[in-house]
C-alpha cells in the first residue's frame, strides 16, 4: 500500500534540497560548463594539473559520463521515484550529503599525488549512496517493474571501477572499457527513459488527439540487441577485436532500423510547435545519426568518435537538457507549454555544437583542431545560457507553495 502524502502550502525562502532534481540538475549543468572550459585548456593550451597518471582525454570522457550524465540520472530518477511510489526520496541534509559525495570526486581529483585515490574513493561512495537512495523506496513499496532503473545504477559501479584500476594500473584498455561500460549505461538509461516519457509527452503535449504507437515486440527486440551492442563495441574499441567491430557494426544497421520505426510512430506535425516536444525528437534523431555512423563503420574508414560524439552531443547532451528544462518547469510548479523563449536558443547552440563536432572533422579534416574548438565554445554557450535561465528556478521555492 502507498502512504498518502498530505502536503501543506508554506513560504519558503529556499528549496535547493527539498528534491533531488534542483541540485543534480544545477550541478550537472554547472560541471557542463565549466568541465568543457577546462577540457579547452587542457587540449588546446596543454593546461596542467591532473595526475600524471591520468589523462586528460580520458577525464574528458569520465566527466562528462561518471560526473554529468550521472548526475542527470540521479536528478530524474529521485524526483520521478517519489512520483512513482508515493515516498518522499532524499531530501534535505542527505541530499546535501549525497551531492557532496559527488562534488568530492570531481574536485579532490585535482589533488596532487593522491588525486586518483580520493576521486576513486568518493565516486565509489556516491554511486552505492545513490543506489541504496534509488532502490529503497522501490523495495519499500515493491514496484519490481522499476527493477530496471536500479540495476543500470548498479552497474555503474563495477563500471567505475575499472576506470579506476586502469588508471591506477595504467592500464588504459581497462580504464577504456570502464569508461564504454559507462557510456553505454547512459545511453540504456536515455532510451529506457525516453520510451517512456517522450510518447507520454508528446500525447501530452500537442493539444489534439494523437496517440503515439509503440510495439511490443519492438521494445524488447530493440533492448536486447542493444545490450548485445554496447557489450560488442565496447571490446572492439578498447581491445581492437575485428569480429567484435564487424559484428556491431551490422547490429548498429539493424537498431537504427528499429529505432527510426519508433521513432515514426511518434512523429506529429504539430510537435514542432513545441520547443520542450521537438528537442526530445531531435535529440533521438541524433541517437539515429550515432547508430548509422557506426553502421557505416563496415564499409568507410570513419573515427569511432565520430558516432561516440552523434550519440554523446547530439543525442544525450540534447536529451538530458530537454529533461532537465522540462521536469525543473514541471516540478517548479510553472507551465511547461510556456517555457522560457531563451530555450530555443540553448537547443539551437547544441544542435550546432553537434553538427560541429561531429559533421565537420568528417568533411574538413585539416581543421579538425578548430572545429573541436568551434564545437567547445558552442557547447559552454548554450550551458551558459542554460544556467542563467534555470539556476533561479532550481533555487527558488515552487510557485504553488508545496514542498518539493
Amino acid at each position: 500500500m502507498i502512504p498518502l502524502n498530505i502536503e501543506s502550502r508554506q513560504t519558503y525562502r529556499y528549496a535547493l534540497l527539498h528534491l533531488g532534481f534542483r541540485p543534480f540538475f544545477l550541478s550537472a549543468m554547472l560541471l557542463a560548463l565549466l568541465s568543457m572550459a577546462l577540457w579547452m585548456g587542457f587540449y588546446h593550451a596543454a593546461w596542467r594539473g591532473l595526475p600524471a597518471n591520468y589523462p586528460s582525454l580520458l577525464w574528458h570522457a569520465h566527466e562528462m559520463i561518471f560526473g554529468y550524465g550521472v548526475a542527470v540520472a540521479a536528478g530524474f530518477l529521485l524526483t520521478a521515484i517519489k512520483n512513482w511510489t508515493g515516498l518522499q526520496t532524499l531530501h534535505q541534509k542527505p541530499l546535501l550529503g549525497l551531492v557532496l559525495l559527488w562534488l568530492a570526486a570531481r574536485v579532490l581529483v585535482f589533488v596532487p599525488n593522491l588525486g586518483v585515490w580520493l576521486a576513486a574513493l568518493f565516486d565509489l561512495l556516491f554511486l552505492a549512496a545513490l543506489l541504496v537512495a534509488v532502490a529503497r523506496p522501490i523495495w519499500r513499496v515493491k514496484q519490481w517493474q522499476q527493477l530496471a532503473f536500479v540495476g543500470k545504477i548498479a552497474l555503474f559501479f563495477p563500471a567505475n571501477v575499472l576506470f579506476y584500476l586502469g588508471l591506477l594500473l595504467a592500464d588504459s584498455s581497462l580504464a577504456r572499457l570502464g569508461l564504454y561500460i559507462g557510456f553505454y549505461l547512459i545511453l540504456a538509461l536515455i532510451l529506457n527513459m525516453g520510451r517512456r516519457v517522450i510518447p507520454f509527452f508528446i500525447e501530452r503535449g500537442l493539444g489534439c488527439p494523437f496517440e503515439a504507437k509503440n510495439y511490443l515486440w519492438l521494445d524488447r527486440l530493440s533492448l536486447g540487441l542493444f545490450l548485445v551492442f554496447a557489450l560488442l563495441d565496447s571490446l572492439a574499441l578498447t581491445h581492437g577485436y575485428g569480429w567484435a567491430q564487424l559484428s556491431a557494426g551490422g547490429l548498429a544497421l539493424a537498431l537504427l532500423l528499429l529505432h527510426g520505426i519508433r521513432l515514426y510512430g511518434w512523429h506529429h506535425p504539430q510537435l514542432w510547435r513545441k520547443p520542450l516536444l521537438w528537442v526530445l525528437f531531435v535529440a533521438y534523431v541524433w541517437l539515429l545519426v550515432g547508430f548509422a555512423l557506426k553502421g557505416l563503420c563496415l564499409w568507410l574508414s570513419l573515427s569511432p568518435f565520430l558516432a561516440i560524439h552523434a550519440f554523446a552531443v547530439g543525442g544525450i547532451g540534447m536529451m538530458t537538457v530537454g529533461m532537465m528544462a522540462r521536469v525543473t518547469l514541471g516540478h517548479t510548479g510553472r507551465d511547461v507549454f510556456a517555457p522560457p523563449p531563451a530555450l530555443n536558443w540553448v537547443f539551437f547552440l547544441l544542435i550546432a555544437t553537434a553538427i560541429v563536432r561531429v559533421f565537420l572533422p568528417w568533411a574538413l579534416p585539416n581543421a579538425y583542431a578548430h572545429w573541436i574548438l568551434l564545437a567547445q565554445m558552442l557547447w559552454i554557450g548554450a550551458f551558459a545560457l542554460l544556467l542563467w535561465q534555470y539556476a533561479p528556478l532550481l533555487m527558488k521555492p515552487r510557485t504553488d507553495g508545496r514542498y518539493g
